[in-house]
């Protein structure tokens, strides 16, 4: 899976240097969660900006400036387009009426090609599945509570998207998949896990801080000054029509042997190996999982949390 990350400094608390400094910590924090490619978005006076290359996050340099106050983020972790291509990296870009916007994905959609076909969505050469949800807020040539629940009830599979208007109001919309999101005296700071986050901000030597709560379902937007509005929009199947396909789906037994034979050196016995192609990964993404351990087991264990809710 992937890392959602960010800072929101609605108190106008630190300088260039020491943003920079906090965003590198809290984005090689996240390498937990995928090395293939890192992203960050900010605005400035000349309008909303994307860095992404297809590297781990501490190979990345960052060079966020003084008035960039709210800097969204996103490490990953490879399962659909590859990273080479550095358009199928998170951010993603969009445009809406008169308004540019970010948005990252963590987790793993099961309907984009469905929706790309019903939706009568343009052809890209954008290859994730995370795309489709540009797309779908992009048809509605807004950018709201009202365009991003539409969105987010189309879209099935596990995600938590967050998004950044180029007016620096930041949208947490809360899937299946985990967020954390800590409020400081002028700041906030996120992160896909508290793990992950209560670990930056140790090395930060951050304290007093209050964990905002965020449930299955909710829209946060978080503006310019830090107030926070909350609506919420009715959460999907979490396995919609692609899983009952891909259940019904009979594999070849010799795909299923090899790689059950293959990934029990590792530790991994067969039916772990079913549910995530049932799931949608292939077997070269499953194989390349094999050699990061903490990845996959990290994979199987929300995989798992999936079907037993």
């Amino acid at each position: 899976m992937c890392c959602l990350f960010g800072l929101i400094d609605y108190g106008n608390t630190f300088s260039a240097r020491e943003k920079n400094r906090i965003v590198k910590i809290l984005s090689t924090e996240c390498e937990a969660r995928g090395v293939d490619a890192t992203g960050i978005a900010f605005n400035t006076h000349t309008g909303l900006h994307i860095f992404k290359r297809p590297l781990a996050a501490h190979q990345l340099w960052y060079r966020i400036p003084e008035n960039a106050n709210v800097i969204m983020g996103h490490t990953r972790m490879t399962t659909q387009g590859s990273e080479k291509f550095n358009y199928n990296n998170h951010p993603f870009p969009g445009h809406v009426d008169k308004m540019n916007f970010a948005l990252a994905h963590n987790g793993v959609l099961h309907n984009d090609v469905r929706l790309r076909s019903t939706e009568q969505l343009p052809h890209t050469h954008i290859q994730t599945d995370s795309y489709v949800a540009v797309q779908l807020i992009e048809k509605e040539n807004a950018l709201g509570f009202d365009a991003i629940r539409k969105m987010a009830e189309k879209t099935e599979g596990s995600f938590c998207y967050t998004i950044l208007d180029d007016r620096d109001n930041l949208y947490i919309v809360k899937g299946d998949n985990p967020m954390a999101l800590y409020k400081f005296n002028g700041f906030y700071l996120y992160a896909s896990t508290d793990e992950i986050l209560t670990k930056a901000v140790k090395k930060l030597g951050f304290v007093n801080y209050s964990r905002v709560n965020i449930s299955c379902g909710d829209i946060l937007k978080i503006n310019a000054y830090g107030t926070i509005e909350v609506q919420q929009f009715e959460f999907p199947d979490p396995f919609g029509d692609y899983y009952g396909f891909f259940r019904e789906t009979a594999y070849d037994d010799d795909v299923i042997d090899t790689l059950t034979e293959y990934a029990g050196y590792f530790g991994i016995n067969e039916e772990d190996v079913v549910m995530l192609l049932d799931y949608g990964y292939d077997e070269l993404e499953i194989e390349e999982m094999l050699y990061e351990p903490i990845i996959m087991q990290e994979c199987i264990s929300e995989l798992r949390m999936m079907e037993m809710c």
